[in-house]
């Protein structure tokens, strides 16, 4: 028996080599023929293809549809504590080139298998860094990213977020804590671009902050300028932070938490602005826009940065109506010759479709719509070539007539 096959390993079906040869990281389980010596899950295996070529070394995954998820397709590459230690240290040398530390203390440091290590997602905010292990084999390898980890970050704390729906599709319980360095606190101070924004690591969405907004903020605050502006799904309200900071007159906050409206006024305060222009509304936004419509309140700006609306395949057809809709009545709140932010974090939402859905919205509202620019997820949540999946994130800015 070949060395490839006297340990574990999975042999995948004749013409299904294709994607792995392109090096795309994601192996489906119709993708598999047979499975050799009866592999745990996040076991390191090999993929054969079916004449028996070596193709890559991944992490197994029984409960999961995604069967395996590449580690390296360098062949006989150990994957043990060196090897993520460079890919951590690689990452974090590709953050310290895009953002200047002293300005920017807050950036993905892990974008999953853009950055190599897939089902793993690392933020690093200011001396906290938050980890989310998503798939079997990032699960598996916990201890040896923990103890790369505090190698390269010594005496930052490190919390983990494996709080998210994804690990049930792996057959993995979620789970929360501190991992190193615990603090009596998840709440965390960051800097960006001259904005003190408080985020908490513990309680706040995802790994406790929408860090892949960055950029968009920044656009925000360009076009804010004696604007009166209406930030939708607010959260913590840093687009009102951007707003009011680029010289906004007036910014209504709406959000259904009490929690992260709270958190928008002491973001505000963190920042010196003027409290007297800042308002908020604790609302379902789908009614309030309605509402808004109906007593004829019109706005410069408004921000539609909503939910993701599909997390499958099934869902897409639904989240293209949603879109439309609230697109639809968002513009009828922008004042002629004003601009609608809006954003869409469905992975599955494709550019081109958003484009044309929020261009539909505008024939249904009766405006006439032009695309300024389009934003998407800043350069810290990179994309490998090989995996476009790992494009989520899109935005247009568009001046409403």
């Amino acid at each position: 028996m070949s060395k490839q096959t006297a340990s574990p390993a999975i042999i995948l079906a004749p013409g299904r080599e294709k994607a792995l040869k392109r090096q795309h990281p994601w192996i489906f389980s119709n993708a598999i023929s047979q499975v050799i010596s009866t592999p745990n899950s996040g076991d390191i295996v090999d993929v054969l293809s079916s004449k028996g070529e070596w193709l890559a070394t991944a992490a197994y995954s029984p409960r999961s549809q995604i069967r395996a998820r590449v580690w390296s397709f360098v062949q006989n590459q150990s994957i043990d504590a060196d090897f993520f230690y460079s890919r951590l240290a690689d990452a974090w040398q590709l953050r310290q080139s895009l953002f200047n530390q002293s300005t920017t203390n807050a950036v993905r440091l892990i974008a999953g298998e853009s950055d190599g290590l897939p089902g793993i997602t690392i933020d690093k905010y200011a001396d906290v860094l938050v980890c989310q292990l998503l798939s079997a084999g990032a699960e598996a390898s916990r201890k040896l990213l923990l103890a790369a980890l505090i190698k390269l970050f010594p005496e930052h704390s490190i919390y983990e977020r494996s709080d998210v729906d994804v690990r049930k599709k792996e057959g993995l319980e979620p789970t929360t804590g501190w991992l190193h360095l615990p603090r009596d606190s998840g709440e965390v101070v960051i800097q960006e671009h001259g904005m003190a924004l408080q985020v908490d690591v513990i309680n706040g969405h995802k790994t406790g902050f929408y860090l892949d907004q960055r950029a968009s903020r920044q656009a925000v605050k360009r076009y804010a300028q004696a604007k009166t502006v209406l930030n939708c799904f607010s959260y913590t309200g840093t687009f009102a932070v951007a707003a009011l900071q680029g010289g906004a007159s007036k910014v209504t906050n709406v959000d259904m938490s009490e929690l992260a409206l709270a958190t928008s006024e002491r973001n505000a305060r963190l920042n010196k602005l003027d409290l007297t222009a800042l308002e908020h509304e604790k609302a379902d936004v789908f009614k309030l826009l309605r509402h808004y419509r109906e007593q004829g309140r019109q706005f410069d700006m408004v921000i539609l940065d909503p939910p993701k609306f599909a997390d499958n395949k099934s869902q897409l057809v639904g989240a293209c109506r949603g879109y439309k809709d609230i697109n639809m009545v968002a513009m009828q709140l922008v004042k002629p010759g004003g601009l609608l932010f809006t954003f869409s974090c469905s992975g599955l939402m494709e550019d081109s479709l958003f484009q044309k859905i929020v261009a539909d919205a505008a024939l249904d509202a009766k405006r006439q719509c032009q695309f300024l620019e389009r934003l998407q997820q800043d350069s810290d949540h990179l994309v490998l070539s090989t995996f476009p999946e790992g494009h989520y994130l899109k935005g247009l800015i568009c001046r409403i007539g």
